[in-house]
């Protein structure tokens, strides 16, 4: 039987990891078996450069947090080596860098993920590893927005490279119709 000290210290381990899962939006669970320390370090480096916090936990507790987060269905990958990377702005950094890793490295392997709070299958979080990043989809927003504009915009220097506003101008003013003046008035 653990002492008191111990236990007290594991719940207070799995507190805090109940708490950084319900604090995060997206998660996603590793077999990280097989990889180099030099790997990690890079793997890990790139992770955090990506505000993803990733560690190495133990199954035991890392099923005891998910509970206590509200978050079940990991149960099923919880053997073997496993690793937890959560992000608490980015949906797609943890999904995307660690896909990446995994093909490249042949026993490094993705168990299983969350969104908001419900377990993702292998192959939505696959599919969410090849989605853009944030910056990258809202550039694409931007463009969208502004590409009416910039046309708008090419056209009108078009108009003034051509020959100018007034000549335009001009053009249209002499092709209009003049209004009929009212007919002078006779003295019978």
């Amino acid at each position: 039987m653990p002492s008191t000290a111990i236990l007290e210290k594991k719940q207070a381990q799995v507190a805090a990891l109940a708490e950084r899962i319900r604090s995060s939006i997206a998660g996603v669970v590793v077999d990280y078996k097989g990889i180099t320390v030099d790997d990690d370090t890079k793997l890990r480096k790139e992770l955090r450069e990506a505000g993803v916090e990733y560690t190495v936990v133990k199954n035991t507790m890392l099923k005891r947090a998910s509970d206590d987060a509200g978050l079940s269905g990991l149960d099923d990958v919880l053997e073997g080596t496993t690793a937890l990377a959560t992000s608490a702005d980015d949906y797609v950094a943890s999904a995307r860098i660690l896909q990446k890793f995994a093909d490249s490295h042949k026993n490094f392997t993705l168990k299983s993920g969350y969104l908001d709070g419900a377990v993702i299958s292998t192959e939505k979080l696959q599919s969410l590893a090849k989605l853009p990043s944030r910056e990258v989809l809202l550039a694409t927003v931007c463009s969208v927005f502004s590409a009416p504009i910039a046309a708008f915009a090419r056209g009108i220097k078009a108009i003034v490279d051509k020959g100018g506003a007034e000549e335009c101008l001009k053009e249209k003013t002499a092709e209009a119709p003049a209004e009929e003046a009212p007919a002078p008035e006779t003295a019978e």
